[in-house]
């Protein structure tokens, strides 16, 4: 397997990318990591820990990059030389089996269209993290950001993708796919819910129906579809909402003596809690329905999120997901 890193993308480039790829290239053998970026910048923090840099790590050098502020299909178009864009160029050339970013969401989603390419019969490729549920399992949604606007048609596509990549990369054999909606009843929501419930039910998947957001932590279902706009809406209500929590904790828990002793006590259980929640246990979000592999890490992703997404694209890969939506989609199974 060969994983391509886009080294200059993310808030903590290019160091956390290194330290993730250093780690990952030590764990997995039979995996070739290839940093792309600026050489002048990561060879010295290849060698900054005076220990030998592992046979299975490279470097393809890259002299730009492109930045959070620039606008994603200008910056792919002119920065020809950037990292993330070579690192496409790489996947769509066969160079590279997957793509690891945690840069500029819009940018990698236009490199992903623009130089990887859509999947035959892929209208709308879609971001799909995962949102952590009280179970520790949590739930797949898609999509979350890759497009403001969607048909019922392209949310169907999502529900399939999302049930193959939940049964290919995670091990549900049988998921549950829910539809983000306003209430549970087939009948609610607005035009775009109210014409898709009756597509999820012809798809060869386990529909469940419609889930309101306050029952998705709960985890009563394994993937979630909905559009782009209400999906990134919901991804930062709970972001938000989790970061308010903990914010809230450690006011109460270091208010005074016996609080911080209570605190003490608690530790262990609250380090379990914020394990559970935390997005760099996850690695990252695949964009699924594009012709090559691409995960995309959070912006602020760390050494220990970057290889979590290093471990989840070979697993991906492993399990031929990018094959296996094919084949669905093509209509040897389905037709949408």
């Amino acid at each position: 397997m060969r994983i391509a890193i886009d080294a200059m993308g993310g808030d903590n480039a290019p160091a956390c990318n290194v330290e993730g790829a250093l780690a990952a290239a030590a764990e997995w053998k039979d995996t070739e990591i290839i940093l792309v970026g600026d050489e002048s910048k990561l060879h010295p923090l290849l060698h900054k820990t005076n220990g030998q840099v592992p046979s299975n790590l490279t470097v393809r050098h890259a002299g730009e990059v492109i930045e959070p502020e620039d606008e994603p299909v200008k910056a792919v178009r002119r920065k020809k030389d950037a990292s993330m864009v070579v690192a496409g160029r790489m996947l769509k050339e066969k160079e590279a089996d997957a793509m690891i970013s945690a840069g500029n969401t819009g940018a990698l989603m236009t490199t992903g269209l623009l130089v990887v390419g859509r999947m035959e019969g892929i209208e709308r490729p879609a971001l799909a993290p995962m949102i952590p549920t009280l179970d520790g399992a949590g739930v797949l949604a898609l999509d979350l950001g890759a497009n403001m606007d969607a048909k019922p048609e392209h949310l169907a596509q999502y529900a399939l993708m999302g049930s193959l990549y939940r049964q290919k990369v995670m091990g549900v054999e049988r998921p549950r796919v829910g539809l983000l909606n306003v209430g549970t009843e087939p009948g609610k929501g607005n035009e775009l819910t109210k014409h898709t419930y009756p597509l999820l039910e012809q798809m060869p998947i386990h529909f469940v129906g419609n889930v309101e957001a306050r029952d998705i932590m709960t985890g009563n279902c394994d993937v979630l579809v909905c559009d782009g706009f209400a999906g990134n809406i919901l991804l930062k209500a709970v972001e938000g909402t989790a970061g308010a929590m903990f914010k809230l904790l450690k006011e109460q828990f270091t208010a005074n003596f016996k609080s911080k002793l209570g605190a003490a006590l608690l530790m262990p259980q609250m380090r379990g809690l914020k394990e559970k929640l935390d997005y760099k246990e996850h690695g990252g979000a695949p964009l699924l329905g594009l012709s090559g592999l691409i995960v995309k890490s959070h912006g602020s992703a760390d050494g220990n999120a970057i290889k979590n997404a290093v471990r989840q694209a070979r697993i991906a890969l492993r399990n031929k997901l990018v094959e296996s939506i094919s084949n669905e989609i093509s209509g040897k199974r389905v037709t949408i």
